[in-house]
C-alpha cells in the first residue's frame, strides 16, 4: 500500500489542524510531536515507514501554531495542545492505540491517556518531557527573568534547533501548572517503554526515571542511550524506537 502524503484537516477550537492519516490494524500509532516540533521530523517519518511494514493504522499530526496547522504558537497552551490532542485521537482513530510521545508529547501522551484509559493500550516515550513547563523552564529561570515574565507576560529564550528565539509566555507557565503529573500516582496499567539520551541538554534523563517511578503499570522499561542526545534521531537511535514498539506490541500479544 502506497502512503498517502496528502494532509487531511480537521477543525478544532477556531484552529485547522493538519494531519496524515495511514490506515491499518489495530492497535495503531499515535505520534505527539515536541515543542516547536513538526509532524515532518525523522521520528515522525521513521514510524510511518515503520507502521506501513507492518500493516498498522499511524496518526501524526500537528499542534496548533505548529508545523501546517494554523495558530500562532506564542498562544499555544499545555491544555490548548491536549484539546488538539484529543480531536484528532477521537476523529482519526478507532480501537486501541500505542501513543508515542517525543519531548513535550511524552506529557501531552500522559494527559491524552489520562483522558482516554479505555483506549490507550500502551505509551513510548522519547526523551519524555512531563511538566517541563514547571520543572525545566520556571524552576531554572532567574528572579530577573521571572520578574520580567510575571510583568510582560513573555520572554524570549534562545533555541538551540533554530535561529529564531523561542517565546515563552506566562500564560504557558500557569497553564502548564494545571496538567502537572510527576506530583502523583499516574493511573495507566498497560506496557510502558522510555527511551532517553545521557547527553540530553534540553531534558535530563532523570525526567524519565521520575515518569517510570509515577506510573502505576507494573511493566514499565526505561532504556538509557549512553551518549544520545535529546533528539535522538540517528539511525541506531530509530532501531531502538522501532525496538521498543515492537516490545510494546508484543506486550500487547499481538507482535
Amino acid at each position: 500500500m502506497t502512503r498517502d502524503h496528502t494532509p487531511r484537516y480537521l477543525k478544532c477550537k477556531g484552529e485547522t489542524l493538519a494531519c496524515h492519516v495511514q490506515p491499518g490494524n489495530a492497535p495503531g500509532i499515535v505520534f505527539l510531536g515536541g515543542f516547536g516540533s513538526d509532524m515532518t521530523g525523522s521520528k515522525a517519518s521513521f514510524l510511518s515507514q515503520f507502521c506501513q511494514d507492518r500493516g498498522r493504522s499511524y496518526l501524526r499530526f500537528d499542534y496548533s501554531g505548529h508545523g501546517q496547522s494554523s495558530g500562532q504558537f506564542i498562544e499555544g497552551t499545555i491544555g490548548r495542545w491536549l484539546d488538539d490532542a484529543t480531536a484528532v485521537f477521537d476523529h482519526f482513530t478507532t480501537g486501541p492505540q500505542i501513543l508515542v510521545g517525543s519531548s513535550m508529547g511524552g506529557w501531552l501522551m500522559i494527559l491524552l491517556a489520562l483522558r482516554r484509559l479505555d483506549r490507550v493500550a500502551g505509551l513510548i516515550g522519547i526523551a519524555a518531557a512531563p511538566d517541563f513547563t514547571e520543572d525545566l523552564i520556571w524552576q531554572t529561570l532567574s528572579a530577573a527573568d521571572r520578574h520580567r515574565l510575571t510583568q510582560e507576560g513573555v520572554i524570549y529564550a534562545p533555541s538551540a534547533y533554530d535561529s529564531e528565539t523561542t517565546p515563552l509566555t506566562l500564560r504557558l507557565i500557569e497553564d502548564g501548572r494545571r496538567h502537572l503529573v510527576l506530583r502523583q500516582p499516574i493511573p495507566f496499567v498497560g506496557p510502558v517503554r522510555l527511551l532517553h539520551g545521557t547527553r540530553d541538554d534540553d531534558v535530563p534523563w532523570q525526567t524519565s526515571c521520575r515518569l517510570a517511578e509515577a506510573i502505576v503499570s507494573t511493566d514499565v522499561i526505561v532504556t538509557l542511550i549512553k551518549g544520545g542526545d535529546h533528539r535522538l534521531s540517528s539511525p541506531a537511535n530509530l532501531d531502538c524506537l522501532g525496538a521498543r514498539v515492537d516490545e510494546v506490541l508484543a506486550a500487547l500479544s499481538i507482535g
